[in-house]
């Protein structure tokens, strides 16, 4: 396989970590837990669509650690990790400590990760993988994580996948880079399994859904305290809403405007529950003629209820008490909302 192509999948295999400790030759192998996590504190190098990370957190799948470095360094055979588990499946390490030169490996470690033990597995079967790798660098208290950020498809014909590139000999043997010290390096693999999502979230904008316009009659306008008032609850789309005003006014309109807002509330049973667009329009009716005051006022409104969005003047009090003028009629005033567009959200197949 050519480097290229050992550099495309996207596999979380993280944390093959080696290091180097004494003149005897000893192979140690730890298996730590399943998956992986990611962590927002990474040191981030690119180089040709590979990116190195210096992280602290150790790789969670497997951890390899030799003890005697100098004494294989120079050795052109394969070791071949125990098998171990991660991810709901069998996985083994592949080291070329001295490089693959099939794979572009000439002056590096090269190491990969296969799947072992697939008989099992039905006819066709895939499994697609975040992969990382890792290099330990004691002097850091750090490990190096390699990835490519594609995801690595393993197959039937195709079970492993790694980097001819992991770290030159060069970097790995540099005693001022620390990824050896007393003789003794460590490597590392992490395996996150992804599985392509079967269901979305989707939000579709609906203009003038039905049953989208709300009338709010108020009587005895006169006799109001200083305080809010709040309408029935009605329904379009998905959620609930409701008018709301104070006839002293309200904030920089007060005591000289009268406000109106429009609240979401709570969501229809079996509903998404999400954010919501409402988009509106807000009137004060004149209830001698079509002059009405109106004001459109569009927001996402937030999950929790009791969230306003609206104007303090819809109207100033001295044209709101003007009889001749239409607004106030009865000591009744007439508030409308019509909501000209609002979001739903359902949970769909992809």
């Amino acid at each position: 396989m050519d480097s290229q192509k050992r550099s495309l999948g996207f596999l979380s295999l993280a944390f093959l970590f080696i290091t180097c400790s004494s003149a005897e030759f000893l192979i140690q192998q730890v298996t730590e837990g399943r998956g992986t996590e990611n962590n927002s504190s990474y040191n981030l190098q690119a180089n040709l669509g590979v990116t190195r990370v210096l992280r602290e957190e150790r790789p969670s799948s497997k951890i390899v650690t030799i003890a005697g470095y100098s004494v294989i360094k120079e050795r052109t055979e394969v070791y071949e990790s125990s098998v171990f588990e991660a991810a709901g499946y069998k996985w083994r390490l592949v080291m070329y400590m001295n490089g693959n030169k099939n794979d572009g490996g000439n002056g590096y470690i090269s190491l990969y990760v296969r799947m072992e033990e697939t008989e099992s597995l039905p006819y066709g079967w895939e499994v697609n993988v975040d992969l990382k790798l890792f290099v330990h660098n004691p002097k850091q208290h750090k490990y190096l994580a390699v990835t490519d950020g594609a995801v690595k498809r393993f197959t039937a014909a195709k079970k492993e996948w790694g980097f001819g590139q992991l770290i030159s000999l060069a970097t790995l043997q540099n005693a001022n880079q620390g990824y050896i010290v007393q003789d003794t390096c460590s490597f590392g693999a992490e395996i996150l399994i992804v599985k392509p999502a079967e269901k979305q979230e989707k939000v579709t904008f609906i203009s003038n859904p039905p049953n989208n316009v709300f009338t709010w009659k108020i009587l005895r306008f006169s006799t109001l305290e200083d305080k809010f008032y709040y309408s029935d609850d009605f329904l379009v789309g998905d959620r609930y809403w409701r008018l709301g005003f104070n006839p002293k006014g309200d904030g920089d309109g007060r005591p000289h405007a009268l406000p109106i807002y429009l609240y979401a509330q709570g969501f229809r049973p079996n509903a998404v529950v999400t954010n919501t667009w409402g988009a509106v329009n807000l009137r004060l009716k004149n209830q001698r003629s079509s002059n009405h005051r109106q004001l459109y006022s569009a927001a996402w409104y937030p999950i929790r209820s009791d969230y306003g969005v609206g104007v303090n003047n819809i109207i100033l009090m001295k044209d709101l008490k003007d009889t001749s003028k239409g607004y106030l009629v009865n000591d009744a005033i007439v508030f409308e909302a019509e909501m000209v567009k609002v979001s739903v959200t359902n949970i769909v197949p992809v």
